[in-house]
């Protein structure tokens, strides 16, 4: 199983909104095939995998991170390629709550004599496809809060030098982030004092990803270099339409006008534009307010070796923050990799995994 969690990793960047998913055929104790999704319409994992074995999957076991699906949509049911293979046993992570899944596709295998065994590794199967799950589960998108910091935890300096603070390593792997995620969300104050482009320049993904700026009073120029590149932009606001909006849709923003331009109704609009997946890169009262409203499933960035201090520096945070600790949102299963000098980190909002794990029937 950590064969094939290894393996669906491998399609992160063009599963999208498909899950990434690895599968491994074992006969006798031995490899005999392996395959991943890699990109949305192709081959799913236990296909490829079974291919791969060819007449050495007969009285196999399938190892897959994810239940086998049962219907017909881009491709034709997995659980149909497997029973033809001759397959014995299936090992998979959790179930799939996909509708049209939900069980239906180990039901099928067990009604067909098909021996099933759910769980191993559900954990880590899970966290792997937080933005595959947390659409299917929660009605909105996966939201990733990312920032780069100093050591002493400051993400510019008092007079508002923030570029760059990583290093090169560091900003390649950022980057890479925004072939992951459908959408980079920035709010105004970042818009206006980095004027970034937000776009996925790597081509990881083969195709162009949404800008999101949060805009309360329309403020952003029609200059700005974020209409410069390709993809859709989305300007959410609470101004009234007049020359400031037309402008900006004359450039070609989808201006969003929201009673109130907060993290609910923001995921709530774009849920319904089919964005899965949310990289939230600042600043920090965009990061604090999804913070504090508790709409985030992972928190990453980068620290660098350097002490920028003082009092008028900023965190990553802004806002009011919490009176007491017992308050404080917490983060857990951290991991730590170094990025050329830089320390990369990726957690996991507390309580996240063991829900949606329960809600997959891997508890």
């Amino acid at each position: 199983m950590r064969r094939a969690l290894a393996l669906a990793a491998r399609g992160r960047y063009r599963t999208s909104p498909n899950p990434m998913v690895g599968a491994v055929v074992l006969r006798d104790g031995r490899r005999v095939g392996e395959g991943y999704h890699r990109r949305v319409g192709g081959p799913h994992a236990e296909v490829e995998a079974l291919a791969a074995a060819g007449a050495a999957a007969r009285a196999a076991t399938l190892f897959v991170t994810l239940e086998p699906c049962d219907h017909h949509g881009r491709t034709p049911p997995c659980t149909e390629a497997i029973l033809a293979a001759g397959v014995v046993r299936v090992v998979a992570a959790h179930r799939d709550p996909d509708p049209r899944v939900r069980g239906a596709g180990l039901a099928r295998l067990r009604a067909a004599g098909v021996e099933v065994e759910e769980g191993p590794l559900a954990a880590e199967a899970v966290r792997l496809n937080l933005r595959y799950l947390v659409p299917k589960l929660l009605g909105r998108p996966l939201v990733t809060l990312k920032w780069a910091a100093s050591l002493d935890g400051k993400i510019a300096t008092a007079g508002g030098e923030s570029q760059w603070i990583s290093g090169p390593a560091a900003r390649r792997w950022a980057l890479a982030l925004r072939d992951e995620h459908d959408a980079v969300l920035v709010g105004i104050g970042t818009a206006l004092a980095d004027d970034p482009r937000l776009d996925r320049r790597l081509g990881l993904a083969g195709g162009p990803g949404t800008r999101v700026v949060l805009d309360r009073r329309l403020r952003l120029p029609p200059t700005a270099r974020l209409f410069d590149g390709p993809g859709p932009v989305l300007l959410y606001t609470e101004a009234a339409e007049g020359p400031a909006w037309e402008a900006l849709a004359g450039r070609g923003a989808a201006v969003v006008r929201l009673e109130r331009v907060e993290p609910a109704a923001v995921l709530g609009d774009l849920a319904r534009r089919g964005v899965g997946s949310v990289l939230v890169e600042g600043g920090g009262e965009i990061l604090a307010a999804f913070a504090a409203a508790g709409l985030f499933e992972r928190v990453t960035g980068a620290l660098a070796p350097l002490l920028i201090g003082g009092r008028a520096a900023l965190g990553p945070l802004g806002g009011n923050g919490i009176g007491r600790l017992a308050e404080a949102p917490r983060v857990e299963s951290l991991r730590w990799r170094r990025r050329g000098a830089d320390l990369v980190f990726e957690g996991v909002r507390e309580g996240c995994l063991p829900a949606l794990c329960a809600s997959v029937g891997a508890s």
